[in-house]
């Protein structure tokens, strides 16, 4: 039996964040999957997302991607009453502006959650592979 070890990347840059991002780009979410415990400043999402570190884009990987340090969110072009709704990530992008970080999670249609943050920690665990 061969085990698995599951991917597991912490950013704390803007080089890193980049890495993150390309994992995830094309990452499909199901809007239920997005939570923000505010009084944890943890913002989380469970995603979907093609095996791109193998180039193989038919194996899909279940990762959960942990913002740390939030202090709020606001989301654009999102309905929040749609559980239901997937959402596919295209890009993740971070700024700085004075001493706090704005981090972008861009979606296709537009749809954009920013998130503000005083550190910038994001953390990106594989839980397991998907077999079709």
């Amino acid at each position: 039996m061969t085990k698995k070890f599951l991917k597991k990347i912490i950013a704390q840059n803007q080089e890193d964040i980049r890495v993150i991002s390309a994992l995830c780009s094309e990452a499909k979410i199901k809007q239920s999957e997005i939570k923000f415990l505010k009084n944890n400043k943890i913002f989380l999402i469970s995603l979907e997302r093609q095996n791109k570190e193998k180039n193989n884009t038919k194996e899909k990987i279940n990762s959960i991607l942990k913002f740390e340090f939030i202090e709020k969110s606001k989301s654009k072009n999102i309905n929040q009453n749609d559980e239901e709704n997937i959402l596919e990530l295209l890009a993740i992008d971070l700024f700085k502006k004075q001493n706090n970080y704005e981090i972008i999670l861009l979606f296709s249609n537009n749809g954009i959650i920013t998130l503000y943050a005083e550190i910038m920690e994001v953390t990106l665990e594989d839980l397991k592979q998907v077999n079709d």
